[in-house]
């Protein structure tokens, strides 16, 4: 339980980002994390891995929203899932493990650099760099943070170290009253239940093939993120998931994303990495991290929207 609430609290402002970066409503990024976490969480090929609003699938969609608008991103998400459907219908999943191991390390360091890049562009202010207190307030505080991830277990590893790290960097910036950049500062996260429509778009086949090469690409690179992924879970696990099983979970999610206004996704690295180091190994987390940010976006976006960046900077960093 722990666990799922550390990783929704690392998803929250990833989602925000990638959403607003592909031109779209902030909530479409959450509503994303929420359908994709519980999907694959309930029906995936293997425990122990989260599933959100990844970039990786969004930046493909980015010239098409741009382009001819948000409802045929969602056609060009739906079509995309289906599209991973066959593949783990036909079985066609298995071959992920015929990927060399360079490859696999190669994937993950590429995906790490990703990663930092990305939080590094926290340390943006609306006019540029932080620079001066702001600057060395973010970067103290993200220190800080990393420093109670590494040390934390020491004492115990019945509490996640990084749910610890976040609500005492928290407490820290409330009590102080410290200028800080906060979620909010990306963009609110208050909103409502995610509702059931079909797509606006013409049912012909010309928008089939205006949105098909997306979707193609879309499907083939979240279902590659996904499933290189669940290799490296099954390593630390030492544990084996099921690659089809995993495929038809990511279609029937990016399908459910596409009918209900979510931007579509597949299987996060760090995220998986913050579950796995909680210490979590069964579906309940991954449960637990969606329910609870369906519940920020209902109730507690108040909460949420005054957490530091910088707490958030260094758990990901991690």
């Amino acid at each position: 339980i722990l666990a799922g609430l550390t990783v929704a609290m690392t998803m929250i402002p990833e989602s925000l980002s990638f959403a607003i970066l592909a031109g779209l409503s902030p909530l479409t990024g959450l509503y994303a994390a929420f359908l994709m976490g519980l999907v694959t969480a309930v029906l995936g090929g293997r425990p122990g891995m989260v599933s959100g609003g990844a970039g990786a699938t969004v930046v493909v969609l980015i010239a098409l929203a741009a382009t001819l608008g948000v409802q045929y991103l969602f056609a060009a998400v739906i079509l995309g899932g289906v599209l991973q459907l066959l593949v783990g219908a036909f079985k066609l999943g298995k071959f992920v493990r015929l990927i060399p191991q360079p490859v696999m390390y190669g994937f993950l360091n590429g995906l790490a650099i990703i990663i930092f890049m990305a939080q590094v562009q926290q340390f943006k202010a609306a006019d540029g760099w932080m620079s001066g207190p702001a600057l060395y307030t973010m970067l103290g505080l993200t220190a800080l943070t990393v420093a109670i991830v590494l040390l934390f277990p020491r004492l115990t590893k019945a509490i996640p170290a990084s749910l610890v790290a976040i609500l005492f960097v928290f407490g820290l910036v409330v009590a102080f009253g410290m200028d800080t950049k906060k979620v909010i500062d990306i963009a609110s996260v208050s909103g409502s239940l995610p509702t059931f429509h079909i797509p606006t778009v013409p049912l012909t086949w010309e928008t089939c093939t205006i949105i098909f090469p997306y979707a193609l690409v879309m499907a083939g690179v979240g279902l590659i993120e996904s499933l290189l992924t669940l290799n490296m879970v099954d390593e630390i696990t030492n544990s084996k998931g099921n690659a089809n099983r995993e495929a038809l979970a990511q279609g029937t999610a990016n399908v459910v994303n596409g009918f209900f206004g979510g931007m579509g996704g597949c299987a996060m690295v760090a995220q998986t990495l913050v579950n796995l180091n909680a210490g979590a190994r069964t579906r309940l987390s991954a449960i637990i991290g969606a329910f609870a940010i369906l519940l920020v976006i209902l109730v507690g976006a108040p909460f949420i929207e005054q957490i530091p960046m910088a707490a958030l900077v260094g758990v990901m960093m991690m």
